[in-house]
């Protein structure tokens, strides 16, 4: 599975994910044969979660540590989408949140200048817009993830989830990657299922990346947003980068952001 989805503090159903799967926009059949990925999953994000592979931890993939004045509130995951900005969820930034910082895997975190959540995130609604945005006032010094503004995900697609979570051997902050494959789309959210042959999220995963192949390049096509079950079982919830409101989130506040 990936390493975590939501802030540790909370539980994974609690973010967003306690209603039922989405309906698939097409007959679930056979995966959509995925690209061959040398390196395997890690291999997606340049350089693991349950059912996954730990990855060299500098790649764009970024640790996200969220505070109050007063104390640590946990982490997440997020993406680097422009020199100086990186994607997250929404729900990571709520609750009081009033200081972000992130860890690229080496060297000091650093600092978030402002962060931004959707305004149209709200818990428990599995409707919700649950993206957010991180801003900088230095280059990060990581290639942008580019964000696959162009095109629909499709029931059956081979995708790579990343983030910085907990599995179920480790609770230790590890960059991981694991193979998955889309299950239900809906304009707010895409879904995958946990399986034998599938990696899922856990807690500390959330914000972190659903990349989808196009044209031979890995793209953001969701964004960790909750689980409804377990780590080990269940189903995975993600917010759909393209929702129009979405995508008019994300240029507002990152005009430069990477697209395709």
């Amino acid at each position: 599975m990936i390493a975590a989805v939501t802030l540790a503090p909370l539980l994974l159903c609690s973010c967003g994910g306690t209603s039922g799967p989405l309906s698939p926009t097409a007959p679930a059949g056979p995966p959509i044969p995925g690209p061959t990925i040398p390196g395997g999953a890690c291999g997606a994000i340049g350089t693991a979660i349950v059912n996954g592979s730990a990855c060299s931890n500098t790649t764009s993939v970024v640790l996200v540590n969220v505070r109050d004045d007063t104390r640590s509130l946990g982490s997440c995951s997020g993406t680097v989408i422009a020199p100086r900005a990186v994607l997250t969820a929404a729900h990571c930034l709520s609750g009081g949140v009033t200081r972000v910082q992130v860890f690229l895997g080496i060297g000091p975190p650093i600092a978030a200048s402002s962060f931004f959540g959707s305004a149209e995130y709200r818990e428990f609604d599995p409707n919700a817009l649950d993206v957010g945005v991180l801003l900088f006032d230095r280059d990060l010094g990581r290639t942008p993830v580019p964000l696959l503004f162009s095109r629909d995900a499709r029931v059956g697609e081979v995708a790579v989830i990343a983030g910085w979570g907990d599995n179920q051997t480790s609770p230790t902050a590890t960059l991981r990657a694991g193979l998955t494959s889309i299950t239900g789309i809906s304009a707010a959210r895409l879904q995958t299922q946990f399986g034998a042959a599938n990696a899922t999220v856990c807690a500390g995963d959330s914000g972190g990346p659903l990349l989808l192949v196009e044209e031979g390049t890995w793209a953001i096509g969701g964004i960790t947003s909750a689980v409804h079950g377990l780590c080990t079982s269940g189903t995975d919830y993600y917010a759909n980068v393209r929702n129009p409101s979405i995508i008019s989130f994300i240029l507002s506040h990152v005009p430069d952001a990477r697209q395709m």
